[in-house]
């Protein structure tokens, strides 16, 4: 489904997979795109897998900020509607796993399960997101390059050849886009909504994570009854890049468990 066209927008995604295989939907973080799922969509050769570029990201168009968590909810539902998935078990990672927070308890026809894989109820504070948003508005991703990376992959972060892939994904991003999705991060909190959500959930931390710190990521499972929690050690804010086989272990573990598989 490359470039689907909406009424608003044209949105890129891919979807691999048998027909009528069970459903599993991809939603990545800021500042990157659909190809950081790649290792995760090798490892799920029996699923459906749709994974796409959020508005602003990767190929999909770049939408004048800033955006709302409605709009990207939005987006998501109408990609997944397009797919024709149900029950699917939607896997999101940092501002993804806030799209699958959102969507969750309104569209339980098209979501069987979710994985919030480094991501919380809340991230980080208005203000703190507004300085960033200025910085980049001022000096393009640059000027905020290094203190995300050193946030995803720690200090030593140009010494990881595993981080390039992921660091050069982060530079080609539009700065309007990442712009636009940081304004939709700043104004997001699902504490309610994420503590009503009843369905199964596994919770996925990086023990190095500097954006959201493993308490952070365990907090918000615990607002969900009967969640799972899982921690990766070794691995920051992107782990399917530090812990690609421990990350997909976590996921198809889960998968199993209730079924979807």
């Amino acid at each position: 489904m490359p470039l689907t066209y909406l009424p608003d927008l044209r949105l890129n995604a891919e979807i691999s997979g048998p027909e009528g295989g069970p459903g599993v939907v991809l939603l990545h973080a800021l500042g990157t795109s659909l190809r950081i799922w790649d290792s995760v969509v090798a490892g799920l050769p029996g699923h459906r897998v749709l994974r796409l570029d959020m508005r602003g990201h990767g190929l999909s168009d770049v939408p004048e900020g800033p955006y709302t968590m409605g709009a990207l909810i939005h987006d998501a539902e109408r990609m997944i509607e397009r797919a024709g998935l149900r029950d699917a078990v939607v896997v999101g990672l940092s501002i993804g796993g806030l799209v699958a927070q959102g969507r969750g308890p309104k569209r339980l026809d098209l979501v069987g399960g979710m994985v919030l894989s480094n991501t919380a109820a809340r991230i980080g504070i208005a203000s703190q997101w507004q300085e960033r948003i200025e910085a980049v508005r001022a000096g393009g991703l640059a000027a905020i390059e290094d203190a995300t990376m050193e946030r995803w992959f720690g200090r030593k972060w140009r010494e990881m050849p595993q981080a390039a892939p992921f660091n050069a994904i982060f530079r080609a991003t539009a700065p309007a886009g990442w712009m636009g999705a940081a304004a939709a991060i700043a104004g997001t909190d699902f504490y309610t909504p994420t503590a009503a959500l009843r369905l199964p959930v596994l919770a996925i931390a990086g023990a190095n994570d500097g954006s959201t710190p493993p308490d952070l990521v365990r907090e918000t499972a615990d607002l969900i009854p009967g969640s799972r929690f899982a921690l990766i050690r070794g691995a920051g804010h992107i782990p399917m890049a530090e812990r690609p086989a421990e990350y997909l272990a976590a996921i198809t573990g889960f998968l199993g468990e209730i079924g979807h598989g």
